[in-house]
């Protein structure tokens, strides 16, 4: 679609909340929506609209305008719309046609490749409005899920799980309105550990966060043995040295 109509009053009334770059976002991603008539692949979209330095801007307004599927991001709205259009386009064309065909006295009223009249106002929902049921807020009480910790390894293994989950969950919760309901957390999740700006991992946390298995030593435990054996007894002077320092104390 090269054209859609543009309700303003509807699109502030869902959109008032948004930042400058957000809104931006938004609109930039309505007009690739509606241009390509597909979903949008979430790889390398912030640079496709024209906003590299702000992905998280773009993936914090696909997640609440968006629902993310196996074949991308999608819009049900937009998507009512197109068809809507497709529809309308294709009566429009066979009525054109029908009316060409009619004797030379009947009236054509256009001809069969007319641009068809646009479809309806555009009203820019989110997942809470078309799912009412789906859409949900993070729980205060929220546990880091292993599947979370997994992928956080796989994709960024340079990344501490704990601590970015522990960042992003102080994040959402302190997000008010609107903007803290989603209505897939885990694709939240994956698009927080994909940014730039997690924090990175502590080498001394791999110690820390390891649990040795019923079966094997803890690979700590078993360092300080090893440094014990090592080290080398204190000479009997310097314990005599000590004795003596410690009787005249």
């Amino acid at each position: 679609m090269h054209y859609y109509q543009f309700h303003i009053g509807d699109y502030k009334s869902h959109t008032h909340h948004l930042s400058l770059m957000e809104d931006l976002a938004y609109r930039r991603l309505l007009d690739f929506y509606f241009l390509h008539e597909q979903p949008i692949k979430h790889r390398d979209i912030a640079r496709q609209i024209g906003m590299r330095e702000h992905e998280e801007d773009v993936m914090t307004v696909l997640n609440e305008f968006f629902i993310s599927t196996a074949d991308g991001f999608v819009s049900p709205r937009a998507d009512k719309e197109i068809k809507q259009y497709k529809e309308f386009s294709e009566a429009g064309k066979r009525g054109a046609a029908k009316r060409w065909s009619t004797p030379p006295n009947g009236e054509a009223i256009s001809p069969p490749n007319a641009t068809p009249i646009a479809t309806n106002n555009h009203k820019p929902i989110t997942n809470n409005q078309e799912k009412k049921t789906l859409g949900k807020r993070l729980a205060s009480d929220f546990s880091f899920p292993r599947e979370w910790e997994d992928f956080c390894q796989q994709t960024r293994p340079e990344l501490s799980p704990v601590k970015t989950f522990d960042q992003f969950k102080d994040y959402w919760i302190a997000q008010a309105g609107q903007k803290g309901v989603k209505l897939d957390w885990f694709a939240t999740w994956r698009n927080w550990v994909r940014s730039t700006n997690a924090p990175k991992q502590n080498p001394y946390d791999v110690v820390r966060l390891t649990v040795a298995s019923k079966n094997e030593p803890d690979p700590a435990l078993e360092k300080i043995k090893a440094d014990a054996l090592k080290a080398a007894p204190i000479p009997l002077e310097v314990l005599a040295k000590m004795a003596e320092l410690r009787r005249k104390a």
